[in-house]
């Protein structure tokens, strides 16, 4: 084994589902205490690509894998498979995939080192310990004996990360793992796993779709598009001088808080179409043998949104953004204040006569496949709205009204006759609003509903957001942790910490001047493209 030789390579790597080429003739290497980012949109071959040189690709592979200087036929998944765990460990996109939820994070951890390193239970715990402080996780005694429920997103992705470097191996590879997370436990992830390969031990392959992500992480950037490797480079050089169009797309597709923002709309003196007034809501406590108290997620929160006018939520995660999206439409309890549409309190009018309120406010969901049935075509999944709220229409009418919001949402009539599964996540999530905006709503709600998509995706999405509220004048409650976004779509901004609204200005304004202390921190934890 050469001192000098990468910790994984591959030469001329290929893989076929049948006769279709996914990965297509790709040549990497990835150097111990060099973080190497592959950037590229949904079906562009870079999650299979990693899943091969670990002989974990269900595709026919060729070419070959080189590791520590030893080569390896790509297809030798049984010798490839003999790294996992031991000399590669992967960090995946969701943590809650990669946790038992029945077991505590402590044993967890001790059970991968009991497994590859034949420590007892005493040292396995200790070096379970021991990772978590390496990871930097807040109380990683009191971690030690939390279920994963208990734990925040970015919290549980460091708890896996620990677990991923309890064997001492040789290469990370985490594949979208910051993708779900807000921005300041994304820029923490982030900054984790360039400290790991800055202590020369670890080499890291870092996928995302997210290319500020990658300039902020990597050393080199592998740009993938239709399973090939279009372009390739020192992170520096490719951010500052992108020689490939696609490249070129990404970067400009990506939301930048350095970009020109839009020209904000005049505010005017519409009657607000939505009120929210002193907002309280608590879950109650849990526990079989001993109550607990309840838990309170919303603390007096006050907004109003005007017809034709979008409202941009914003906090982390835990903040209480999505229970106030939830208690608007009665799917939260409201333990206090009031829920105010066009004029009506809405908490407590009866089943029936919310009924009505309800086709009002609809929701476009973060993930369109889990908001979608799957043993429904597209053309069904859109008539449903109209079915529940407009009895009285006829088939036909019915079908008209699916056909033009599918129209407005710019889907081709042919995809009315596919499941979800036969479309892309842009497409699903065009369902979905086609689905929010078939009943003609006077109030959109979008929980997060661009956060899981590509930046190209993503754009494109947010611009039909915009399009779809000039021609039907809604309001619009915008709820995310991404700032680049919100600026691009939002004319006011409250910014939610801790169920309370810390801030709450024009959008110019609070990005001009941000008042408070956690906006700011908000917007330094926002990732910027530059080399």
């Amino acid at each position: 084994m050469s001192s000098n030789a990468p910790a994984i390579a591959c030469t001329d790597l290929t893989i076929r589902f049948g006769a279709t080429p996914v990965v297509r003739g790709v040549s990497m290497a990835a150097q111990t205490g060099r973080v190497t980012a592959i950037v590229g949109e949904s079906g562009s071959g870079k999650s299979q690509l990693v899943k091969a040189l670990t002989g974990l690709s269900p595709g026919a592979v060729s070419g070959t894998v080189t590791v520590d200087g030893a080569a390896i036929p790509a297809g030798d998944r049984r010798r490839l498979s003999a790294l996992r765990g031991a000399r590669v460990a992967y960090v995946f996109q969701d943590p809650m995939t990669a946790l038992n939820p029945y077991f505590r994070i402590g044993p967890q951890l001790a059970e991968v080192a009991r497994v590859h390193l034949g420590l007892s239970r005493r040292a396995a715990r200790a070096r379970a310990l021991e990772m978590l402080t390496r990871v930097r996780l807040a109380e990683p005694q009191r971690r030690l004996d939390a279920y994963p429920h208990e734990l925040s997103g970015g919290q549980r992705q460091r708890a896996v990360i620990a677990m991923a470097l309890m064997a001492e191996p040789r290469l990370l590879i985490a594949d979208e793992p910051t993708t779900a997370l807000d921005a300041t436990a994304q820029l923490g992830i982030l900054d984790l796993v360039r400290a790991l390969c800055d202590g020369g031990e670890v080499a890291a392959i870092f996928i995302t779709h997210d290319i500020a992500a990658a300039a902020r992480i990597g050393d080199r950037i592998l740009v993938m598009q239709a399973g090939r490797v279009v372009e390739e480079g020192a992170a520096r050089a490719v951010i500052a001088g992108p020689g490939h169009a696609y490249t070129r797309a990404l970067i400009a597709a990506t939301p930048s808080l350095a970009a020109p923002a839009a020209a904000a709309r005049a505010q005017t003196a519409a009657a607000a179409i939505l009120e929210v007034r002193g907002l309280h809501v608590a879950y109650p406590g849990g526990g079989v043998l001993a109550r607990r108290a309840p838990v309170c997620a919303v603390r007096g929160v006050d907004f109003a949104v005007a017809r034709g006018e979008t409202l941009g939520l914003v906090g982390e995660s835990g903040s209480g953004k999505s229970s106030v999206a939830r208690a608007l439409l009665r799917l939260a309890p409201v333990t206090a204040g009031e829920v105010r549409f066009d004029g009506r309190a809405v908490q407590d009018l009866s089943t029936r006569d919310f009924a009505a309120v309800r086709r009002g406010m609809q929701m476009v969901f973060q993930d369109p496949f889990a908001s979608l049935n799957p043993r429904m075509r597209v053309r069904d999944l859109v008539d449903e709205p109209l079915r529940t709220h407009l009895r009285d229409w006829s088939a036909r009418r019915r079908a008209d009204a699916a056909a033009e919001a599918l129209d407005a949402v710019g889907l081709a009539p042919d995809l009315a006759g596919r499941f979800p599964h036969e479309l892309s996540g842009g497409q699903a999530q065009r369902v979905g609003i086609a689905r929010a905006i078939v009943t003609e709503p006077k109030v959109l709600i979008c929980d997060e509903a661009v956060s899981a998509l590509d930046v190209s995706v993503q754009a494109r999405i947010l611009d039909l957001i915009a399009e779809v509220q000039a021609r039907r004048g809604l309001a619009i409650v915008f709820i995310t942790h991404d700032l680049a976004v919100v600026r691009q779509i939002a004319d006011r901004i409250v910014v939610m910490k801790d169920g309370a609204v810390v801030e709450a200005a024009p959008r110019d304004r609070l990005f001009a001047a941000p008042r408070h202390a956690y906006t700011r921190r908000l917007i330094d934890a926002a990732l910027k493209i530059e080399a």
